[in-house]
């Protein structure tokens, strides 16, 4: 029954008659564990007032600064056949060094001769491309001796007009001196038979008077036909200089014709000649690509062909191969949330696979095995892993990181942000809050305008 009464007091007072009460009261380690728990308890409590850094966790893996000293595979340009192996697995080869030796597969490229039967093909179009040069220049030539000759041709024309004209001017006074004449002797004519009327004149008179009279009516009409074929020949000599038109522009055309045909022929034979030149040159150039050649210094990590005889196609990966020379980095990933928290420049902390190593995130000042790195680039682009990627190199005032790193080793990082106490950093993760977000630039203008106000 339960003792809520109190009519039934219990006199505890004499407890300590009892042996068990007494055995109890003379145990000592109790009072110590009471106060090592009291101890603890200060402790943790003094300790939640302790400086913590912010950070950001990542995981990623050792690569490099650079596209080009990332392992890379090598391709064939061409399609082809394996004939021959110069290196194996695990080999050092020096830039231009032969990988692989491929044979033709495609029947239009089987002639060994292929690039000097082309050449031989240039070469001869190019020695047409030069008749044709000098077919026009002739060409150009005759045409100039053509205007050339109807020129002196059409002055020559113009010559036998004016002397034409001249005649017919000649003529014209030799007719009117012969139409004085006639008028003289038709007037001494008729004195000669009015005075032989009236007997002052013989009749012998008479007869000379008209015979020269008859002479000069003679010398008039041979004088009218002198003119008439003088005319002639001026007219004849127009036509002319008009069929010499005629007949020198039907030739400077023929000439023309066969030379715009020849520049036709000419452009024709240019253009041959540079398809022919770009088959030499692609011929050439794919007869060097039948040796497969490291384009860089560094090492053949995997052959991923085998064998002999084996048929590859064009873009066909032969070999991985890792370059010698690299500057190393390391891309970690982050969550989206943190991603405005991290800056170009920004301190890391990276630990590496394999590396021993003791990290305290929220102190890395005690932590061993870690480097320092900086931020160098921060993809704007989420990745296929949903986060964020960041390419940290090494940082050059701190510790160098191991040489024996390899790329592709697995790697850790902390990105030091804002110092916090201990229960304020608990009581943000309790809350899913994120860290801080600060500004090193705004906090150091933040304190100068405090300092001016005081």
């Amino acid at each position: 029954m339960l003792n809520i009464s109190d009519n039934n007091p219990v006199n505890i007072e004499n407890a300590e008659v009892y042996k068990t009460i007494k055995v109890l009261n003379n145990r000592p380690h109790y009072k110590i564990l009471n106060r090592i728990i009291i101890a603890v308890c200060i402790i943790c409590f003094a300790g939640l007032f302790l400086p913590w850094t912010q950070n950001i966790r990542g995981t990623g893996a050792v690569t490099t600064l650079k596209p080009d000293q990332r392992p890379q595979t090598i391709h064939s340009a061409i399609g082809g056949r394996i004939e021959k192996w110069y290196v194996q697995e695990g080999d050092f080869v020096n830039k231009g060094d032969t990988i692989v030796f491929i044979s033709e597969i495609k029947e239009e490229y089987f002639d060994p001769n292929l690039v000097e039967n082309t050449k031989q093909q240039v070469d001869a179009k190019k020695m047409a491309k030069v008749s044709y040069d000098n077919k026009v220049e002739a060409l150009e030539n005759q045409m100039q001796s053509l205007n050339t000759e109807l020129r002196l041709k059409l002055e020559q024309g113009r010559n036998k007009i004016r002397q034409a004209q001249l005649k017919i001017k000649s003529d014209s006074i030799d007719l009117i001196a012969v139409n004085t004449q006639l008028t003289i002797a038709q007037t001494q004519f008729d004195r000669a038979v009015t005075l032989n009327r009236e007997g002052l004149k013989p009749l012998t008179d008479v007869e000379e008077k008209r015979l020269k009279l008859q002479e000069v009516q003679a010398k008039i009409i041979t004088q009218e036909n002198k003119m008439l074929a003088a005319r002639n020949e001026l007219i004849n000599a127009r036509v002319e200089i008009n069929r010499i038109k005629a007949e020198y522009a039907e030739k400077i055309a023929k000439a023309g014709s066969d030379k715009y045909t020849a520049i036709s022929s000419l452009y024709d034979t240019e253009a041959q000649v540079s398809k022919l030149e770009n088959q030499y040159v692609n011929y050439s150039i794919r007869n060097g690509l039948y040796y497969i050649k490291a384009p860089q210094d560094g090492y053949i990590n995997k052959a991923l062909l085998s064998g002999i005889g084996e048929t590859i196609k064009e873009g066909t990966s032969v070999v991985s191969i890792m370059p010698a020379g690299y500057d190393i980095a390391v891309e970690t990933y982050v969550d989206p949330i943190d991603l405005p928290l991290i800056k170009k420049g920004s301190k890391i902390r990276v630990w590496f696979d394999g590396w021993p190593t003791i990290v305290f995130s929220g102190w890395p000042g005690i932590s061993y095995g870690t480097f320092g790195g900086r931020v160098v680039a921060i993809e704007n682009f989420i990745s296929p892993n949903g986060k964020y990627r960041v390419l940290v190199s090494p940082d050059k005032d701190e510790q160098a990181w191991p040489e024996q790193l390899s790329i592709g080793a697995g790697a850790q990082t902390i990105a030091l942000l804002d110092n916090v106490p201990v229960w304020y950093e608990i009581w943000r993760n309790l809350n899913g809050f994120p860290p801080n977000y600060y500004s090193t630039q705004t906090n150091k203008s933040a304190s100068s305008k405090d300092n001016q106000k005081k």
